[in-house]
């Protein structure tokens, strides 16, 4: 009769918290999917920069499409695994969850803590691109026009850079320096732009990792609902398997 009384109370808990991790499941979807496009949107955007940037900051948005579609098809399982009312198949996905939530912690700190390297990094490649510029015609040189061009700089710290590399000695300012488009700048210091790109791009690098990390420091964080609520369920179904023998 306890055994009886004691499952009666059980049964109600076990649907509260299946009903609770099928919503949570179905966010848990839609941030795979918000993951998913961040790190492509992240890739897109700073595609141009990440020619010129170290491994580790490249590698961000790449971690963040992957975590998306392993976090879209963890929704999948789990949502299984709440309608079976599995509790190994509950705490397998809490344990994934788990994994889920320090990949994306570590990522989102990565984002912020290379961030203080990346700007010696940008420096020093972009000094080798412009030594480098047009000699091979290779995706640095397009990489620096594309960004001289999208920000109106011209050189790392301004224009003067460039005075230094052999392109410059042969053809003058590349015409991705020019004020105005369709210009023939050669050595004419007042046709091209004075500002330098470095901080110009570390601008925009920074707001966007920071918002790229941000969500994924949100998302991470939201994951501890659904592990607590997925081991909660195995434990209450658990009990009530017990209970019932």
């Amino acid at each position: 009769m306890a055994f009886q009384s004691r499952r009666l109370q059980t049964r109600p808990v076990i649907t509260c918290f299946k009903s609770v991790l099928l919503i949570y499941t179905f966010i848990l979807w839609i941030t795979g999917v918000v993951l998913l496009a961040v790190g492509i949107w992240g890739k897109v955007s700073l595609e141009d920069y990440f020619f010129l940037l170290n491994e580790k900051v490249t590698n961000v948005p790449f971690v963040l499409i992957g975590t998306g579609t392993i976090i879209f098809l963890l929704g999948t399982f789990g949502c299984f695994a709440t309608c079976r009312a599995s509790a190994w198949m509950l705490k397998l996905y809490a344990m994934f969850l788990t994994l889920i939530f320090l990949v994306q912690l570590v990522s989102a700190i990565l984002g912020f803590v290379f961030i203080n390297e990346t700007k010696d990094s940008f420096k020093n490649n972009y000094e080798h691109a412009l030594k480098q510029y047009n000699s091979m015609g290779d995706y640095r040189s397009n990489a620096v026009d594309k960004i001289q061009n999208t920000l109106h700089c011209c050189g790392i710290t301004d224009y003067r850079d460039w005075t230094d590399t052999d392109y410059y000695s042969e053809n003058g300012f590349p015409e991705s320096c020019c004020k105005l488009q369709d210009c023939s700048p050669q050595r004419d210091a007042d046709k091209v732009n004075d500002e330098g790109c470095i901080e110009k791009v570390m601008t925009i690098i920074e707001s966007k990792v920071g918002i790229v990390a941000g969500i994924s420091f949100v998302i991470a964080f939201c994951q501890l609902f659904g592990i607590y609520e997925a081991y909660c369920l195995s434990l209450a179904i658990t009990n009530n398997t017990y209970d019932i023998v």
